[in-house]
């Protein structure tokens, strides 16, 4: 099981958008994906067409209340679902009570993975809340093999991506042994742009192995796949934001296939 957590410092960098249709690729190509929405704002959730009511979500399973199992949607496009609502924002003070509350997550997938009726999944997606250094975000990072920083390709992205760069050092160091790995995505890339393919290639320089060889282009069908609950795959396959999730994904695969972890966050360093 491979998993990986999206982060960011800000909002409006696609984070969310990236997590909903690289679970859709990787799901696409017969993979059994489970994304975790981690953000109290549920976007992800309400993203994939998904409104819990009385129905168990990230929440009770964080609290140990009820298994990754017993709380899993089915989304369109084949995805498996952890879903999240607003009452997730009080984990933050909950958490205060319990013990081991940064683990709760990755204890949580271990006994998934562990039961004896149990499917594995071959990839976690876990789309974290913007705010890097929450016990949120520390719950994803702690239960993440490999942290996938997404940066918007617009003003200040560098110096905000460097900036992140030391907020998940600082996190990694309070994970010790099980910090993770580091890879950068770029996302709403307009390649019309000579900022952007200048913005771009600086990344690259900076991040160099770590950086992701695919970037995911600026394009509405994107916004109109979240306005329509599923992911890009399901509402317009042969369009080019389809396109650039199934070369991420497929990046993706090799990646995790070959173990070249290139950038390492942390102690393991």
């Amino acid at each position: 099981m491979n998993t990986l957590a999206l982060v960011n410092q800000k909002g409006g960098c696609g984070k969310t958008t990236a997590a909903i249709n690289l679970a859709g690729a990787l799901a696409e190509r017969g993979r059994r994906v489970l994304l975790v929405d981690l953000d109290p704002q549920a976007h992800a959730t309400l993203g994939l067409g998904c409104a819990p009511c009385d129905e168990p979500t990230l929440m009770e399973v964080l609290l140990g209340e009820v298994s990754v199992e017993g709380a899993v949607f089915d989304a369109p496009g084949g995805i498996h679902l952890l879903p999240a609502t607003s009452d997730l924002s009080e984990f933050e003070d909950i958490s205060a009570r319990l013990m081991h509350a940064e683990s709760a997550l990755a204890t949580a997938l271990e006994t998934a993975v562990s039961a004896p009726a149990g499917r594995p999944f071959d990839d976690v997606v876990l789309d974290c809340p913007p705010r890097v250094d929450g016990i949120l975000a520390r719950n994803a990072l702690r239960a993440a093999d490999t942290a996938v920083l997404v940066v918007e390709t617009g003003a200040f992205a560098l110096q905000g991506a460097v900036q992140a760069i030391g907020v998940l050092d600082e996190v990694a160091d309070g994970i010790g042994e099980a910090a993770f790995d580091l890879k950068v995505l770029g996302t709403m890339f307009d390649r019309r742009t000579r900022f952007a393919r200048e913005l771009l290639i600086a990344l690259h320089a900076r991040f160099g192995p770590a950086m992701f060889d695919t970037v995911i282009r600026t394009s509405v069908r994107l916004r109109e796949a979240a306005a329509h609950g599923k992911p890009v795959q399901i509402l317009d396959p042969a369009c080019r934001a389809s396109g650039d999730f199934a070369a991420l994904a497929e990046e993706w695969v090799a990646h995790v296939e070959s173990d070249a972890h290139r950038l390492v966050v942390g102690p393991r360093a």
